[in-house]
C-alpha cells in the first residue's frame, strides 16, 4: 500500500508530487500516466514508484486526480469496479477546474471521501496557493492529515466550494498575470537603458518584497501605496499612468474573465 498516488503526472500533479515527496517517504508515492515513460522518469527522479491508473486507485490512500476537466469522466470510468471493491479507507483529491465534488463523486460511481483543491504552479517551489474544500464524508483527521501531507506546497486554504471557482480565477490563474506585470515592468525600466537581467531581478524582488510588506503588516494596499507616493513626486506619476492606462480594470477583468471561462465548463 502506498500513502499518495498520482494520476497524472503533468505540470501540476508532478509540481504536487514532488512536495509531497519531501513530506513522506518518496517510496510511499506511485505515480502514474497516460503515456508511462513520464511516470517512470519522474519516479526514478524522486524516489517513487511508477504504476497504472489501476495500482493507485487499488493500493493508494489518497488518490490524486490530475486529469484534465475534459478527460475525468472517461478516467474514472474503468477504476469503478477496483474503487467499489475497497474496504479500507481512501481519499480522491481533484484538481480540476469546474468540476464539483459532487461530479468527481459520480464519476467515480460512489459517495467516497472526496477532496478538491485548487493550486497555483509555485507550489514547484513551496511557494504555492492552495484552497480546498471537503467532502462530508472527510473525516476531521483525515483533514489534519492531508494538511500535512501537502505541507511543503505551500499555503493550503479551506473554504466552502461554492467559492472556490473565484478563489481559482484569483490564485490559480494569477501566477500568468503577476509574469505579465512582472515582464511589463522589466520591459520599461529596459526601455529607460537598465539591462534585461537586472531589470527583471529588480521587478522581481520588488513584487516579492510589496507583497510580503501586505502580508506581514496587514496594512490595506491602498495605504501601502499612499505611503510611497510622495506630493508631486515620481511615484504618483508612474500611478497615474497606471490609473491612465487602465491597469485597475483590466486586472479586474482577467479575474472575471477568468471566473466565467471555469462556469463554462460546467456546461
Amino acid at each position: 500500500m502506498y500513502t499518495a498516488g498520482f494520476i497524472g503526472c503533468g505540470n501540476m500533479g508532478s509540481a504536487i508530487a514532488a512536495a509531497v515527496s519531501k513530506v513522506i517517504e518518496p517510496s510511499q508515492i506511485l505515480l502514474a500516466n497516460k503515456t508511462a515513460s513520464k511516470a517512470e522518469a519522474l519516479a526514478a527522479q524522486l524516489g517513487c514508484h511508477a504504476g497504472t491508473n489501476a495500482d493507485a486507485a487499488r493500493n493508494c490512500t489518497y488518490i490524486f486526480l490530475g486529469v484534465k476537466p475534459h478527460m475525468m469522466a472517461d478516467m474514472i470510468a474503468p477504476l469503478q469496479p477496483i474503487l467499489q471493491k475497497r474496504t479500507d479507507a481512501f481519499i480522491l483529491v481533484t484538481m480540476a477546474a469546474g468540476l464539483s465534488i459532487a461530479d468527481v463523486q459520480s464519476f467515480a460511481g460512489g459517495a467516497y471521501p472526496t477532496i478538491r483543491i485548487m493550486p497555483n504552479t509555485p507550489v514547484s517551489i513551496g511557494k504555492g496557493m492552495i484552497q480546498a474544500c471537503a467532502s462530508p464524508e472527510v473525516e476531521e483527521k483525515i483533514l489534519q492529515d492531508f494538511q500535512n501531507l501537502m505541507s511543503a506546497c505551500g499555503r493550503l486554504d479551506f473554504l466552502p466550494e461554492n467559492l472556490i471557482d473565484a478563489a481559482s480565477a484569483l490564485s490559480g490563474c494569477g501566477p500568468a498575470y503577476v509574469y505579465l506585470f512582472i515582464e511589463a515592468l522589466a520591459d520599461g525600466a529596459v526601455e529607460c537603458g537598465l539591462p534585461r537581467q537586472k531589470a527583471l531581478d529588480y521587478a522581481c524582488q520588488t513584487l516579492i518584497g510589496s507583497a510580503s510588506l501586505v502580508l506581514e503588516t496587514g496594512k490595506h494596499p491602498g495605504e501601502l501605496k499612499d505611503a510611497v507616493c510622495s506630493p508631486g513626486g515620481t511615484t504618483i506619476a508612474g500611478v497615474h499612468a497606471l490609473e491612465k492606462g487602465g491597469l485597475r480594470n483590466a486586472a479586474m477583468d482577467a479575474v472575471k474573465a477568468a471566473y466565467d471561462k471555469t462556469k463554462q465548463l460546467k456546461k
